[in-house]
């Protein structure tokens, strides 16, 4: 039995066992610093800019929300997020592993809309910018449905990816906003576009992930992805990582949906798998995250 076999069947066990949702919540709503330089706190509103490319998150509001803030303490979010970012750095910056196999590059997804990803992801950046050393790129690569915008409560109409794409005479650090976050840079997904599959399968894509992925070694980047099931965009997206986190919601997403998402998968990479809304009971070593790294020959 392969590891993604494995994977599958604890999911189901889990499930079966009527394992309410840690990892849920419900959302409504130039110049890049180099990541040395210390990037000092900001008291004004949220989405407000006070200097080029530079957003203040409320973050009293996304912990009104439910979400990870530097601030936030020893918790069972606290812990379930670190179950899953360890692995994945430990492999994205392991000895030998250089950033030409794109491990830095970290793709968080699910089968159907509504798991949880870009809850996933935001939590999953805010975790890694505790790191000490490293810093962290959170980008909407959701471009036909974005919603990191609305959960971070920044300005709609902000550049980013699909304007990059589209626009040569943009760079990078016009459309990367730093942030009140320590390490934490954000990549909105900018206007909407009909043809967003074929942007994000074009040259200038692939130009600008290697730029993401080799720029800083000390940088990761978290793409929080459309649906595999849903869109075209999310298969495309997944040539160009080198890590898969895939969000699958308890009791609701079908085996058979989750086998179907994860063979668009490239098996030869690392998958991570996040069984989100559970109603399990909590150990030291147990936190809602069942995680299978390495490859499905293994």
């Amino acid at each position: 039995m392969n590891t993604i076999e494995k994977a599958i069947g604890r999911l189901g066990e889990v499930k079966k066992s009527g394992a309410q949702a840690p990892l849920d919540v419900p959302v409504q709503v130039g110049e890049e610093l180099n990541p040395a330089q210390d990037m000092a706190q900001d008291t004004e509103g949220a989405g407000q800019k006070n200097s080029k490319n530079r957003i203040v998150l409320d973050l009293a509001r996304l912990e009104r929300m439910g979400f990870l803030t530097p601030e936030s303490g020893r918790g069972q979010l606290t812990e379930e997020i670190r179950h899953i970012k360890r692995p994945l750095l430990l492999n994205a910056f392991q000895k030998g592993v250089s950033h030409g196999d794109a491990s830095n590059l970290i793709m968080v997804t699910s089968a159907r809309p509504g798991e949880g990803k870009t809850f996933t992801s935001v939590n999953l950046a805010m975790s890694i910018a505790k790191e000490r050393g490293k810093t962290v790129l959170l980008v909407d690569a959701d471009v036909a449905k974005p919603n990191i915008s609305r959960t971070l409560g920044l300005p709609l109409k902000l550049p980013g990816l699909v304007d990059y794409l589209m626009d040569d005479s943009l760079v990078l650090s016009e459309v990367m906003l730093k942030t009140n976050v320590p390490n934490l840079r954000v990549l909105t997904s900018g206007r909407s576009h009909i043809h967003s599959t074929e942007l994000l399968a074009s040259e200038a894509m692939r130009l600008l992930v290697d730029e993401l992925s080799q720029r800083y070694p000390d940088r990761v980047v978290v793409f929080d992805s459309p649906p595999l099931l849903a869109t075209t965009e999310a298969a495309v997206l997944a040539g160009l990582v080198g890590q898969f986190v895939m969000v699958v919601e308890a009791e609701k997403t079908a085996n058979q949906e989750v086998n179907e998402a994860l063979g668009m998968l490239d098996q030869s990479k690392m998958i991570g798998l996040v069984l989100n809304k559970t109603r399990a009971m909590f150990t030291s070593d147990y936190y809602g995250y069942h995680g299978y790294y390495g490859s499905s020959g293994e």
